[in-house]
């Protein structure tokens, strides 16, 4: 690390090197043999067949479906997986009709961008749709593919099937364990967050759960959508779901027992442990089996000494009691959390939802500009096989992968370090058999590699790819100096037509996005301290767990910001404290109306509205970007000396904190 002349140490600065770092994950070993397999068997097969180019485009169908196999329940990963792959056929055939036509090329592909952006934007299927289907489309129009035109999109679903068959293949002996670990580790979860509670790891444990509990139900209700409801086994698992919420609940309000009481006995965190344990433990009778029914968890619990305790008392006996009831008594009860809309009506509302949006059509545009230049300059400038700009610019203006200025930053360090990877593998393997082992072993690299970072996983894909492309063309080792130019053409296309040129403040996108959130909080309190302690209405689970899920895609949206350069990154920084003080405003509201319910007295309105008040003028402040007005501390003092204890002022303390946070970076 160099240093300056007086002594002060000189590093590049951290959103440059945060993506440089390998993230602690661990090894996925099954996904590292079925990678290894699905790409190198197809090409074995053609070797064998004696049609090696045949084998090279199953074997890049397969690293389509590798890159997409990211779910954990095996129906999601049947429709993560297949769903993608015809679109990417759809691509390729498209492709393969512009090739060598040049300006025709540029039109399709830049219509091919726009139709890719806009569907990206409707999930997390669509977006790998949409890539699938742009980066199918590309590389069509830039290799010469075996005629007929249907050739092409036949070989690739193959590659793409060989990695469904391979993925689902412990179906029959496993369906319905990915779900059953979901909610087990979300009840784990819970109970680290029950032991935090009133310690300086209270904060970090919840937001643990609330990432687990957001997997948890994606997964879980995901599966229903497709199910209508019929398996009992799904049933039990969502019925002992939705029986957390309240343990959730009230572990966040025993952060406000007294400190002098310590931390919570350890026989409640033990509690949630065993009601785990009554969930992961059970040997499989039926398709999604859940645990047995008619077996009481036995709950050894002390006795409760405040509000808080009493509240999580209530909250164990009553998922332990779910635990034992039968599966009829699942299927009428009703879900507090609401039921998705059938398939049909969700994908109709999501396609209005894409076609009417605005953020849709930009970054449709936005992509459609970047790629028609891409085609523009390799067909103007004299670059070899440049269909490799194109597929640059695709991978880094996809903007749910990430930030775009530090995915072209580590795209072509990526790039750079795959390059070096594949020059022995070009220069000194012979090609023909000695092909297979090579891609067994490098694609086993690319699961392993994906886990640990975006450059990583670029540096383990770029060798694969060129390896594979060069049986199609047989360019040997002169394909890897192109690919770096190319690759550097197109970080800058990128960064420039996709980044520099699009002047959306990061104020705009994400200030308004936290502000709707403040909003929501300030319904919640309202809506929260409505109606009389023991009247718990259906909405407001339901918006408080629509909150928790916004303020956890906020944090996502404002660590992503933070790898910008400046100066978004460091405006990102100032605005962080907020967020986390806009998640502790929503958890002190669940926390005060627990203690409520179970003996603490209700608050009067005027105190509740006042709240509401503070954090409807803080959104406002937000999104205009005015100062906040000065608070009036002696008419809130007024209000709460009128209004006798002061339940809310655990509340009331975090909503000023908050609007002091937020006031000197408003200004």
């Amino acid at each position: 690390m160099a240093q300056h002349a007086h002594g002060v140490r000189l590093s590049p600065p951290t959103w440059l090197t945060a993506g440089l770092r390998p993230q602690p994950a661990p090894v996925p070993w099954a996904a590292v043999a079925r990678a290894s397999v699905a790409l190198s068997a197809p090409l074995a097969v053609g070797l064998a067949a004696g049609r090696p180019a045949y084998g090279a485009l199953v074997s890049m169908g397969a690293l389509s479906g590798v890159i997409g196999d990211t779910a954990d329940a095996y129906r999601m990963r049947f429709f993560n997986i297949a769903v993608p792959q015809l679109f990417g056929a759809v691509g390729v055939t498209l492709g393969t009709l512009v090739y060598g036509r040049d300006w025709t090329a540029v039109a399709v592909l830049t219509l091919v961008a726009l139709v890719s952006g806009m569907i990206s934007s409707i999930g997390s299927v669509a977006s790998v749709s949409g890539l699938l289907l742009l980066l199918n489309a590309v590389v069509g129009a830039g290799l010469p593919m075996p005629r007929p035109w249907w050739t092409a999109p036949l070989l690739l679903t193959a590659g793409g099937a060989v990695v469904l068959l391979l993925t689902l293949f412990g179906w029959p002996l496993r369906g319905g364990v990915p779900e059953r670990a979901a909610v087990t580790a979300s009840y784990r979860s819970v109970a680290a967050f029950v032991r935090a509670a009133g310690t300086p790891e209270h904060d970090e444990r919840r937001q643990d759960v609330t990432q687990s509990l957001n997997a948890s139900y994606d997964l879980l209700l995901a599966h229903r959508t497709r199910r209508h409801g019929r398996s009992p086994g799904l049933t039990r698992l969502i019925a002992r779901l939705n029986a957390l919420i309240p343990i959730v609940e009230a572990a966040s309000a025993a952060k406000l027992r007294p400190a002098r009481l310590g931390p919570l006995p350890e026989a409640w965190p033990a509690a949630v442990l065993a009601l785990a344990d009554g969930i992961e433990d059970r040997p499989r009778t039926g398709e999604e089996d859940g645990p047995r029914t008619g077996e009481t968890v036995r709950l050894d619990l002390p006795a409760p000494t405040g509000p808080s305790e009493r509240a999580l008392e209530r909250a164990l006996r009553y998922a332990a009691a779910v635990a034992a009831e039968p599966d009829h008594a699942h299927a009428a009860a009703p879900d507090r959390l609401g039921r998705p809309a059938a398939p049909w009506v969700r994908t109709r509302r999501a396609a209005r939802a894409a076609l009417l949006s605005g953020a849709s059509w930009r970054y449709g545009l936005r992509l459609a500009l970047c790629i028609g230049l891409a085609q523009v300059v390799v067909s103007v400038l004299p670059v070899p096989r440049s269909y490799w700009v194109a597929l640059t610019v695709t991978f880094v203006l996809k903007p749910d992968f990430g930030s775009v200025f530090s995915r072209a930053v580590l795209r072509a360090l990526g790039t750079a370090g795959g390059l070096l990877l594949a020059v022995p593998v070009l220069a000194e393997v012979p090609r023909g058999w000695w092909d297979v082992p090579t891609v067994a072993v490098l694609a086993a690299l690319i699961p392993a590699f994906s886990a640990k970072g975006y450059a990583f996983q670029t540096a383990a894909i770029t060798p694969v790819i060129l390896l594979l492309s060069d049986l199609l063309n047989h360019q040997g080792f002169g394909l890897v100096l192109p690919r770096l130019y190319d690759s550097l053409i197109g970080c800058g296309i990128a960064l420039v037509a996709g980044y520099l040129c699009w002047p959306e403040s990061w104020h705009t996108r994400i200030g308004d996005r936290l502000a709707d959130t403040v909003a929501d909080a300030s319904a919640y309190v309202a809506l929260a301290f409505a109606g009389a302690p023991g009247q718990d209405r259906p909405a407001r689970p339901v918006r408080r767990r629509r909150l928790y899920r916004d303020l956890s895609a906020v944090r996502s949206e404002f660590q992503r910001a933070l790898t910008e350069p400046p100066p978004t990154g460091p405006r990102a920084a100032a605005w962080w404290p907020l967020v986390i003080a806009v998640e502790r405003v929503v958890e002190a509201t669940t926390a005060t109306r627990v203690r409520v319910e179970h003996g603490e007295p209700a608050p009067a309105p005027d105190e509740v509205a006042a709240i509401a008040a503070d954090l409807a003028a803080l959104a406002g402040a937000l999104r205009t970007g005015t100062p906040l007005p000065r608070p009036d501390g002696d008419a809130a003092t007024a209000v709460v000396e009128a209004a006798g204890p002061d339940v809310l002022g655990p509340l009331r303390s975090e909503v000023r904190a908050a609007c002091a946070i937020a006031s000197p970076v408003l200004g």
